[in-house]
């Protein structure tokens, strides 16, 4: 089998070959165009010797893509009854192997061990996106080896992952994202593009791990904490939400805030990760020191 399969005549006839239905539950839209395809490879910068973690493979259109320029690939697919079918379309390639499993339960660590020489990884996949924020913070937060995720992911969470302070699309998984990585949108994939159609459009989002960290972090759990508290009621003030975490004292964090040069009316989506590094750290410190109530 040397033809590509994203076109809807290829995908329709692989489904029909091995009577596969569709479920809609696991979010199964499988994407029918070459051009995108192309623009994931490109994106992606898969070479001789990468090393390639998917998920959510589906029949292997963009599997046979990668499998064909990188070094091994390894695809973890939770419904069983696609596993023949990649058998099938993917018996070329003997740097392939797939894994029955849930991503969001699977010891990625191990399998990468087990299966990609400990890495390092590149994570390419059109993901489900009812589970695509979990799945890219698991990637990130868990220590893999990871170097690239380029992920199709839902229109608006690839805009909030890219988002810049000030705009309504920044948030907290704005923060987590770019905290680890850089972003960068590789392409705008309409909805007509997938069978079955989905009812969203979707964006081709390249995040580029960062080897060393980029913001100077004391206590990594409290940032997070802080910006999960910026952005927890998004109406109210800094001095208002921080005081709510109730680790300090409203004065002291109303001198904190002063102390960060950070206007204590200011609301969470327009701090830069620079200023939340810089919060953060002062509330750390004044924990430490004993402020707190």
């Amino acid at each position: 089998m040397n033809k590509r399969l994203s076109s809807h005549k290829a995908t329709m006839e692989i489904v029909k070959k091995h009577e596969f239905r569709f479920n809609k539950s696991l979010g199964q839209n499988f994407l029918i165009d070459d051009n995108i395809i192309d623009k994931i490879i490109s994106g992606s910068g898969v070479k001789v010797g990468d090393k390639v973690i998917e998920v959510g493979p589906g029949i292997g259109t963009l599997t046979r893509e990668i499998a064909a320029r990188a070094d091994k690939v390894m695809a973890v697919e939770i419904d069983k009854n696609l596993i023949p079918i990649l058998k099938d379309t993917m018996e070329d390639y003997e740097n392939f192997n797939v894994v029955n499993e849930d991503i969001l339960k699977a010891d990625i660590k191990g399998l990468v061990e087990e299966h990609l020489d400990g890495g390092p990884v590149k994570l390419i996949a059109n993901l489900p996106y009812y589970i695509t924020t979990p799945i890219i913070m698991r990637f990130l937060e868990e220590g893999i080896n990871v170097t690239d995720i380029v992920v199709m992911v839902q229109k608006e969470v690839a805009e909030r992952m890219n988002a810049s302070p000030g705009g309504k699309d920044f948030g907290a998984l704005s923060v987590a994202v770019q905290y680890y990585c850089d972003t960068e949108i590789i392409a705008k994939v309409p909805r007509h593009m997938f069978v079955p159609q989905p009812n969203v459009d979707s964006i081709v989002i390249a995040l580029r791990v960062r080897g060393e960290k980029k913001y100077d972090v004391d206590n990594e759990e409290l940032f997070f904490k802080v910006v999960k508290a910026a952005f927890g009621q998004r109406r109210k003030t800094l001095l208002n939400s921080i005081s709510s975490m109730g680790v300090l004292d409203k004065k002291v964090v109303s001198q904190i805030l002063l102390e960060s040069k950070i206007d204590e009316k200011r609301r969470g989506e327009t701090l830069s990760l620079d200023e939340f590094a810089v919060l953060s750290n002062n509330i750390n410190r004044a924990v430490k020191e004993g402020s707190n109530v």
